[in-house]
């Protein structure tokens, strides 16, 4: 078989490449093992959000009566949660299926290697090989959970994000190993419906990536719904020889030993490299990624590459937009390399965080001199309305020319404010030109504008 385009890996970056390449025009096929979609439809982005919607309605029930609605003999059933989280996801690569179908993009099922720099040895389940060829071949393998080589993960006891969304049954304690947005997010998740959680984070702060305002807000929420948070901590080793795994953590106070059913190792990512033919064809890596120039063209003519076997940040958007600037590219179209200084963040625990740009921090060890605006959501009649008070809006601007540098969010719903910020720095909008443009009343959005006030001290309205 041969192709204008061939991609290996079915993920957010696969998938997306695919269909666009399709749609200027080529013939496409795609390499992939396992199920479309990738990690993120299957194991990862889609299925998570809905177990978090899961015990997000959980606490709603539960706290019905706050809202004027009589509610009894609320609990959580774990196997359904379960397994409407895995019918979603199956969904959801169901539609990929379609999108495929529609845009006549076949799929070759089984593993990819890289023979030469046009053609990939497919091996599927059975053993049985094929070679397919493309005059373009974007490797788009995605990653896997890293493992610590003290904390080996058995799939048991000691298990990474997919065991945790496929449990047999809801363990009564857990110590999550790593406090990124996967380890935020299942901490949440096992702690809202009812499992003792431990959240160990080596760094000072959880979330670390995030400004350090909502780093301790987070922290605080946390801690008032009895997660229990170490930072500055690390995992030293896991006994797992009892009936309960006995986790020997090393704090600044000296060593502790925490006793839990299941351990989650929620430490990062390792790009799926291996395996793939990279070496035998030649292709250039830096610390441990695929190297590639703003197009995504590896140093071998013909071959791409794009997701999270690259550097930069491991995220399903990211490696979307990356296929599509790739694609693009190899069709001749004028396209502008993607501003990695403008990538949103978004962590969907209960409250969520999203941010993009510069940390206070990092605009300060920049040279900038800033403005900084916050507004809170108790001062939010729609938050107050919705019962959700807890976080607040954060906005850091340039002084001299006010460039809004950095956008930090912490409350409810704030995952879907965040593209705001994104456009605006896109567009390079000022404080004054956010202050000035109308937000409707009443609702959470309304927080960005009050933010951007709070900054230039105009008060606008409550």
């Amino acid at each position: 078989m041969n192709y204008d385009l061939l991609v290996v890996g079915s993920g957010p970056g696969g998938y997306v490449a695919a269909i666009r390449a399709s749609q200027l025009g080529m013939k496409v096929g795609v390499v992939e093992k396992e199920n479309l979609g990738g990690i993120c439809l299957n194991w990862g982005c889609i299925p998570t959000k809905a177990l978090l919607k899961s015990a997000q309605v959980f606490e709603y029930a539960s706290h019905a009566a706050e809202y004027g609605v009589v509610a009894s003999d609320v609990k959580p059933d774990f196997d359904k949660m379960i397994a409407r989280s895995r019918d979603v996801a199956a969904n959801m690569s169901k539609g990929i299926e379609f999108l495929f179908k529609k845009n006549k993009i076949e799929v070759i099922n089984g593993f990819g290697k890289l023979k030469d720099k046009s053609t990939v040895v497919v091996t599927d389940s059975d053993g049985k090989t094929q070679e397919v060829t493309a005059k373009h071949i974007v490797l788009a393998t995605g990653a896997r959970s890293r493992e610590l080589p003290n904390l080996k993960q058995d799939g048991g006891k000691i298990i990474g994000y997919r065991q945790a969304l496929s449990l047999p049954k809801q363990p009564k304690s857990m110590v999550v190993v790593g406090s990124g947005a996967i380890g935020s997010e299942f901490a949440y998740f096992y702690n809202s419906i009812g499992t003792q959680v431990t959240l160990v984070e080596y760094m000072p702060n959880i979330v670390p990536v995030e400004d350090e305002e909502v780093s301790k807000t987070l922290e605080r929420s946390f801690k008032k719904n009895k997660i229990k948070v170490m930072t500055n901590a690390s995992v030293e080793s896991v006994d797992t020889s009892g009936d309960l795994c006995k986790v020997t953590i090393k704090t600044k106070k000296g060593e502790e030993v925490v006793e839990a059913e299941i351990v989650l190792s929620a430490v990062g990512i390792t790009p799926n490299t291996e395996g793939i033919g990279l070496e035998d064809v030649g292709v250039e890596m830096e610390n441990g990624r695929v190297k590639v120039d703003e197009y995504y063209r590896t140093n071998v003519e013909g071959v791409y590459a794009i997701g999270d076997i690259i550097p930069g940040p491991a995220l399903a958007h990211v490696a979307s937009a990356e296929g599509i600037a790739c694609v693009e590219k190899i069709a001749g179209m004028d396209v502008h390399p993607i501003n990695y200084k403008n990538i949103p963040g978004c962590t969907y625990t209960s409250p969520e965080v999203s941010s993009v740009g510069m940390t206070e921090k990092a605009a300060q060890e920049a040279g900038y001199e800033i403005k900084v605006g916050k507004f809170p959501f108790t001062a939010s009649g729609k938050a107050t309305a919705a019962g959700m008070r807890d976080g607040f809006v954060k906005l850091i601007f340039d002084a001299k020319y006010g460039e809004l540098l950095g956008a930090h969010m912490i409350g409810g719903n704030v995952t879907e404010m965040i593209a705001e910020m994104v456009v605006a720095r896109n567009l390079e909008t000022t404080g004054h030109e956010l202050i000035k443009s109308i937000h409707p009343h009443p609702t959470m959005s309304e927080a960005i504008m009050e933010a951007a006030a709070a900054a230039y001290d105009e008060v606008i309205h409550m």
